[in-house]
């Protein structure tokens, strides 16, 4: 799935190849975080056609985000994996412990969209009129697309097909899932109930406000109102998918203990030995 937004590929590029990784597994980090701007440019040409003042200006501006990425944040990721694996070679860790290393890595993204604002903001600031409306035209194409594949089947199916997403994810983490573990992921991905409808209106709302503000891209207080979005983009999104958002986090903290207690400790090793294979690729990287 393509990322929800324009403003979201500055730092969803990135964050897939330094941070995603933790949750989905990723086996070339280091190749995929040398190149993650020109991942980034394909994307964004992938909405709009930029020119190419506007091209050559984005990666330049992204190759200074990746330095900054590199060189201030992959050190806090280090010592965030190491701290995880004493966690894990402890035993089974309690809620809070989990919570603490979820609380984490939105403090790495958070950090992330921060820094990301003035890339954003500089190519956002030099669309023209036309370029604005191939972004709608383009942002409510996709949009469509999403509604006819993520609604297309029954609650049930939904519900199996979030389940086997969810699976392979933590799997990746945890290596191959017992009956008893999988059950749990089945049970915690029926009760989400109409979270992919949420979602979808949530991210709705955010284009729509994107849109807007876009509107006002040659007036004062552009790159504040950008910032806002970007930053607080749950706020944008709606009531109903921030109280969504809340309830998952909280839910899926439940569920990784529980998977952790239905396991053995193989899967508390698997975590060990993926948390340094992150290091050994961070540690690799050069800040060039």
């Amino acid at each position: 799935m393509r990322p929800a937004s324009l403003l979201r590929p500055t730092w969803r590029l990135l964050a897939l190849v330094a941070m995603t990784a933790l949750i989905v597994g990723c086996s070339s980090t280091r190749t995929a975080y040398r190149f993650a701007d020109w991942g980034i440019v394909w994307w964004v040409e992938d909405y709009v056609t930029l020119t190419s003042a506007q091209q050559t200006q984005l990666e330049q501006d992204l190759d200074a985000l990746r330095e900054w990425h590199c060189s201030a944040e992959l050190p806090r990721y280090t010592l965030w994996l190491e701290t995880l694996k004493v966690d894990m070679a402890a035993g089974v860790p309690e809620a809070d412990t989990i919570r603490y290393h979820q609380r984490q890595f939105f403090v790495f993204t958070d950090a992330l969209l921060q820094q990301a604002v003035p890339v954003t903001v500089n190519l956002l600031s030099t669309l023209s009129d036309e370029q604005v409306r191939e972004l709608a035209t383009n942002m409510a194409e996709q949009h469509r697309e999403l509604e006819r594949e993520m609604l297309a089947g029954s609650a049930d199916e939904n519900a199996k097909a979030r389940a086997e997403r969810t699976r392979e994810r933590l799997e990746s983490w945890l290596g191959p899932m017992n009956k008893q573990q999988r059950a749990l992921v089945a049970e915690w991905s029926a009760d989400r109930g109409q979270q992919t409808e949420i979602w979808l209106n949530g991210r709705r709302n955010w284009q729509k406000a994107l849109l807007e503000t876009l509107e006002t891209r040659n007036q004062p207080g552009f790159a504040a109102q950008i910032e806002n979005l970007m930053v607080n983009y749950e706020q944008a999104r709606g009531e109903e998918y921030q109280a969504m958002s809340e309830e998952s986090r909280a839910a899926m903290t439940v569920l990784i203990h529980d998977l952790l207690v239905a396991g053995g400790p193989e899967h508390r090793q698997h975590i060990i030995e993926k948390a340094s294979e992150l290091n050994g690729d961070f540690s690799a990287l050069t800040c060039l």
